[in-house]
């Protein structure tokens, strides 16, 4: 009887340990300003950082990555890059946003992190990067370590979807409906 109530205990709980984000349907995210690093841009070839501020991600329907410097976090939602990278949504109203947690990363590869971030925003020009030396983002939005984290946001920069962790096929058919819905409704 005793085993029964914890049991009955710890799968009420569950949901509340599951859902380890701040994030609120409907509203935008908690405000966040990253200044060490920041914003990657790429202009004549040469990279260079500029501040970056959460009130930025207004202005398009956007898919929202924020990700652990990791591997293992990057190949957790690797099935939803694919899928954003083949749907061609249209740049003028649709930009995929990926933040990296690089405090969040094995001791002595951070240099590794930024090339690899390098080469994807050669090969991605249209994609936003982001890049975290301090885990701002992750302290702020309350983020599991070592994972990787999906929001969807609408043009008002409201939270429309979020998860964290890996998603399963079928959530990520929700986020590209999702993101095909608030794209038809601009």
């Amino acid at each position: 009887m005793k085993l029964c109530r914890v049991m009955s205990v710890l799968f009420l709980l569950f949901p509340v340990l599951a859902w380890a984000h701040n994030f609120v349907v409907g509203q935008t995210v908690t405000p966040v300003s990253i200044t060490d690093r920041g914003e990657q841009l790429l202009r004549n070839g040469i990279f260079s950082y500029q501040p970056w501020n959460s009130s930025e991600l207004a202005g398009k329907v956007r898919v929202v990555q924020y990700i652990a410097g990791r591997t293992s976090a990057k190949k957790e939602n690797s099935l939803l890059v694919g899928a954003i990278k083949n749907a061609q949504f249209p740049g003028d109203r649709f930009q995929p946003t990926t933040i990296v947690n690089t405090d969040d990363s094995i001791p002595g590869t951070g240099y590794f992190v930024r090339k690899k971030i390098e080469k994807n925003q050669r090969r991605y020009p249209w994609a936003q990067f982001i890049i975290d030396s301090n885990g701002i983002g992750r302290k702020a939005w309350q983020l599991k370590e070592e994972s990787s984290t999906i929001l969807v946001l609408d043009k008002q920069g409201q939270v429309q979807w979020a998860k964290d962790g890996a998603l399963t096929p079928q959530e990520v058919r929700q986020v590209m409906s999702r993101v095909a819905e608030l794209l038809n409704d601009q």
